[in-house]
């Protein structure tokens, strides 16, 4: 034979020998293989056409839905202890059940610690009935810079906690929850407004620094535009005088020795008073340009017995009249006109 390639007959049959030999081996152990791969894939989600993203963390699994859906698995939530509730504190005007359940008492903040920055406002001119007068004014001061406006509110409110425990409803004309005011008119017409048993103005005097003690403002007689105050001269009078009473026993304070007569002044000149259609009257507990005074109205325990002296005044009113009627009385002579009240 001719030529370089090796064909010879016993090189192919071995050859075809290996090849036979290798394809047995093969087989079994690619079928094996595909067997335990099918077991694998039975164990596992089944795959989107995508497939996973490698690392990647799974997705949640949904229940199905719909009619073929199997039961939805019964999860046990985790309990958080709910807090012991607690009372909350009655708001400001509401009473508990008391000797003066079914009264309503009308509080008068004098001022308002914001007047101060709305000059335009309170100084524009209101009707008071006999005549015209600024909507309010900022009040006074102690020398070392203690508000009037503070001062009335801290004791309104300090008599009102009192009141409430008796039962009596209290209303606020303002409760510093306003900007400015209200103006003079206004607070009448909110005491109007309550049908208040009776109302009073708490104030604190800008006198003459010599001057010093307490006085108690009531109305007098005034029939004029839109003020009348016939039908609350008398029983306005009778709250002057017990609150003249209740307050210096409760403080000590001495009658004013500058403004009224034992302690009482008259006045036609405050809007506060005569647009009243309730009994009403002031309390000037103090002159605060006073250094005296000034001493004691800046005291807290102070002004806790100067809020209990009007709160006694007010129940013993309350306790011993008709609703929205009280005995005549007489007025005292005196119509000063000192102190700073806007009225």
């Amino acid at each position: 034979m001719t030529g370089t390639t090796d064909e010879r007959p016993g090189n192919r049959r071995s050859t075809r020998f290996r090849l036979t030999v290798l394809v047995c081996a093969v087989l079994p152990m690619s079928f094996a293989g595909w067997l335990g791969w099918q077991a694998l894939a039975g164990q596992q989600p089944a795959r989107t056409a995508a497939g996973p993203v490698p690392g990647a963390v799974p997705a949640p699994v949904t229940a199905p839905s719909g009619p073929t859906a199997g039961p939805t698995p019964t999860l046990t939530p985790t309990l958080t202890p709910t807090p012991t509730p607690t009372a909350s504190p009655a708001p400001a005007g509401t009473a508990t059940a008391g000797p003066l359940t079914g009264r309503t008492v009308l509080i008068d903040p004098g001022h308002n610690p914001g007047n101060v920055n709305h000059s335009a406002e309170i100084n524009s001119q209101v009707d008071v009935g006999n005549g015209h007068k600024e909507c309010d004014t900022t009040g006074t001061s102690t020398d070392a810079g203690y508000s009037e406006a503070d001062y009335t509110l801290d004791v309104s409110r300090r008599a009102r906690t009192i009141l409430q425990a008796l039962g009596a409803k209290v209303v606020f004309t303002q409760d510093g929850d306003r900007p400015w005011g209200p103006c003079v008119d206004e607070r009448a017409a909110i005491g109007n407004a309550a049908h208040a048993d009776a109302a009073v103005s708490v104030h604190g005097d800008g006198a003459p620094a010599s001057g010093s003690g307490f006085h108690v403002i009531m109305p007098a007689e005034v029939t004029a535009g839109k003020a009348d105050t016939s039908a609350i001269v008398a029983p306005s009078h009778r709250l002057g005088l017990l609150l003249r009473d209740r307050f210096k026993a409760a403080t000590g304070e001495p009658y004013s020795d500058y403004l009224g007569e034992q302690g009482l002044d008259t006045r036609s000149d405050l809007g506060g008073l005569n647009l009243s259609r309730v009994p009403k009257v002031f309390i000037e507990c103090g002159n605060m340009r006073n250094a005296g005074d000034a001493g004691r109205m800046t005291d807290p325990q102070w002004r806790q017995r100067a809020a209990q002296g009007i709160a006694d005044a007010l129940a013993a009113f309350l306790s011993t009249a008709p609703t929205g009627t009280n005995p005549a009385g007489t007025a005292p002579a005196g119509t000063g006109s000192g102190g700073v009240s806007a009225g």
